[in-house]
């Protein structure tokens, strides 16, 4: 559904011509384009408050760039996209028309690419990434770089993982200030539960698969978070930055 139309149902609404329920009904029913090789939802930011995201991994840069096209031909002033590695993303930014391929920004560390630039701060308070260790990088800055493009103030720490919990303590004052913490961390996964203690705000966990044979790839690490002691701490899937960041700015955009 296009904004004029949107607009045209409000007013029926203010004219009495049209009941709430209805106007609610017909918002709720996703407009789509059919790209064939996609259904692109392209009423998501009217309906949820954030407009689709595109998942960059097994999709081919051509069918990314018809996906971009269909969201700026239905409004969408930003996009971003995750899984996103640098030769795909130049491959995209070929096959973008010139005012777009101008404003293609990718982000090679974190696999994301971003189109339209950031969103202006809109959220209540700050949402800070602790990030355990640099090999945890990636999906730290793929969640910081998420939470940014959504609107949200963002603290990263570098390297706090609790081999040297000094490291930690010596930003306990961060992390009291902040309305949401994302911790990640891989090996034995053990930076959450020890944020959560310290924190007053909710936590949320990203396990990475970063560790040695006896970490199963992130598993580890996942299951040691789902079983902290620590209350308040949330887990989202293994190295799953953009999910961590998408819940904490819910959550931060809470009245």
């Amino acid at each position: 559904m296009e904004r004029s139309e949107a607009l045209r149902l409000a007013e029926q609404v203010a004219a009495g011509t049209l009941a709430p329920d209805e106007l609610v009904r017909r918002l709720q029913t996703s407009a789509v384009s059919d790209l064939g090789y996609a259904r692109v939802d392209t009423d998501r930011g009217m309906r949820t408050g954030a407009s689709e995201v595109v998942y960059g991994e097994g999709k081919t840069p051509e069918q990314i760039a018809g996906i971009l096209g269909a969201m700026c031909e239905a409004g969408q002033e930003r996009v971003l996209i995750t899984r996103l590695d640098p030769e795909k993303a130049e491959a995209v930014r070929a096959l973008l028309p010139a005012e777009r391929a101008a404003a293609f920004d990718v982000r090679p560390s974190a696999r994301l690419g971003i189109l339209g630039g950031m969103k202006p701060e809109d959220g209540a308070g700050t949402i800070l990434v602790a990030c355990a260790g640099t090999s945890d990088l990636p999906v730290a800055e793929e969640a910081a770089l998420t939470a940014e493009f959504l609107g949200n103030r963002v603290e990263l720490l570098y390297d706090v993982g609790v081999a040297g919990i000094h490291r930690l303590l010596s930003q306990v004052d961060a992390v009291s200030r902040a309305r949401v913490v994302i911790a990640v961390a891989g090996m034995e996964g053990a930076l959450a539960s020890v944020v959560a203690g310290l924190a007053s705000c909710p936590v949320i966990a990203v396990p990475t698969s970063v560790g040695y044979g006896a970490s199963f790839g992130g598993v580890t690490a996942l299951l040691a978070m789902l079983n902290s002691c620590a209350s308040g701490v949330s887990v989202v899937n293994i190295d799953n930055g953009f999910g961590a960041a998408f819940q904490a700015s819910l959550i931060n955009h809470l009245s």
